[in-house]
């Protein structure tokens, strides 16, 4: 295609802008919530699950203190102590780092003062998951840690000069107890850091697997919109041209170039319909079939209209191709003529089609000159050729002879065709990187 015309392709991609319609975020979908700089997440204070906790740990503590007489009596402090250590998990989300050490300072305070062992510990266990959730582990580690090192002073060392009055050092055995404890929530812990990494990896994936989609999706109507408006405007072109000079002295054949253009703008407002109801269709079934080489015949007529002479030939039989492949074979050829058209001074040309055991083989010749307009073998129908047959696996080679023509050969295989043959959006994008500088 002409290099000082802009890009089909590039203009196409650029109007449908950001995805919209099947491909935006459905209203009301749920957004990640935006990180605050202390590193927890924007989200509104966990006031009903720190009530529960905070109820659970004050009752719970007053029912454990009655299977406890050699213990401290609960008095203000130990209420203060308790109701301090639940109320710092309001704030665990924002301050997970803070929280981990604070409500581990209040227990250990609490077993220091004598009181009754209980669900205290509840509180530390819920920072410590908040903490490590949040990716906060070392702190987290870090809390947990003094804490267990605190009780281990406390049960067996500061006892002494702790209450209550003659207080004995605790049993190993209950050592124990407190680290499979320990344990245990640090497993369940990481167990759910882990099996969160993994949910947002998979989301992200998605996420990511969608915007491809879209991304493939928005390219195949790109190309199918150059495709059909680039073949289009350029019979619409030289018809228009034909006519302008034959309108006073030829009249009768400016009447049939008149013609040839209402044809023209006809098949092409048809098949740009059918590509926009891809996109109000919502993934439903296009109303009409996509166009395959049963409508050569009508390409063949469209060029002879432009004055070029088209001679097909073919080996086998290339009716029931793969949807794909069909669709792929008709373009390639579409874009091949359409480019003798506009570049080319030939006013004939050759298409032979070959199909084998697993791949159609085509061959498009014209003999030339190129004019100067612009070669045929740059601009970006080229890559949209080699972008339709990568996607299927397949590849195009094109170039000048060295008798002044150009040929244009293309492989599709048939084996995995069925498809709309443009979806492959990585084999395509791969395809346009590596052609990129001889397109520009």
């Amino acid at each position: 295609m002409d290099k000082g015309r802009p890009s089909w392709r590039r203009h196409c991609l650029g109007r449908l802008g950001p995805a919209r319609g099947r491909w935006s975020v459905a209203p009301g979908a749920e957004r990640s919530p935006d990180p605050l700089p202390d590193g927890g997440t924007a989200r509104r204070l966990p006031w009903r699950s720190t009530l529960l906790i905070a109820v659970f740990v004050q009752v719970g503590t007053r029912f454990a203190a009655h299977g406890q007489p050699d213990r401290a009596a609960l008095d203000g402090v130990a209420e203060f102590l308790l109701l301090a250590g639940s109320l710092l998990l309001l704030v665990r989300h924002r301050f997970p780092r803070a929280v981990a050490f604070g409500t581990a300072a209040a227990a250990l305070l609490y077993l220091g003062g004598g009181y009754p062992y209980g669900p205290v510990f509840l509180f530390v266990a819920v920072a410590y998951f908040a903490a490590v959730m949040a990716g906060r582990r070392v702190a987290a580690w870090s809390a947990v840690g003094l804490l267990w090192a605190g009780h281990l002073l406390v049960a067996h060392w500061l006892y002494r000069w702790l209450p209550p009055a003659g207080d004995g050092a605790a049993p190993w055995g209950q050592e124990l107890i407190v680290a499979a404890w320990v344990v245990a929530i640090v497993a369940a812990s990481e167990l759910g850091r882990v099996r969160r990494e993994q949910l947002a990896h998979a989301r992200a994936e998605r996420a990511a697997a969608e915007r491809r989609r879209a991304d493939e999706e928005r390219l195949r109507i790109a190309r199918e919109l150059h495709d059909v408006l680039a073949h289009s405007l350029s019979v619409i072109n030289v018809q228009a041209g034909v006519g302008f000079a034959l309108l006073d002295d030829d009249p009768e054949q400016a009447r049939t170039a008149l013609t040839a253009i209402k044809g023209a703008s006809k098949e092409a407002l048809g098949e740009v319909r059918q590509v926009l109801d891809t996109l109000r269709a919502q993934g439903r079934a296009p109303r009409s079939p996509a166009p395959g080489l049963a409508r050569l015949p009508e390409l063949t007529e469209q060029a002879k209209s432009a004055g070029l002479d088209v001679a097909v030939s073919v080996e086998g039989r290339v009716s029931g191709l793969p949807p794909g492949a069909d669709l792929a074979a008709f373009r390639i050829v579409q874009e091949a003529l359409t480019n003798i058209v506009r570049h080319s001074g030939a006013r004939s040309a050759r298409v032979h089609l070959a199909r084998e055991a697993d791949a159609l083989r085509l061959r498009v010749d014209d003999d030339g000159p190129a004019t100067g307009a612009g070669s045929p073998g740059g601009g970006n129908g080229l890559v949209g050729m080699r972008e339709r047959a990568a996607a299927l696996g397949g590849e195009v080679q094109a170039g000048p002879r060295a008798d002044g023509g150009f040929t244009v050969r293309a492989t599709i295989p048939l084996r995995g065709s069925g498809g709309t043959g443009g979806n492959d959006g990585g084999t395509a994008a791969r395809a346009a990187g590596e052609d990129e500088e001889e397109s520009a």
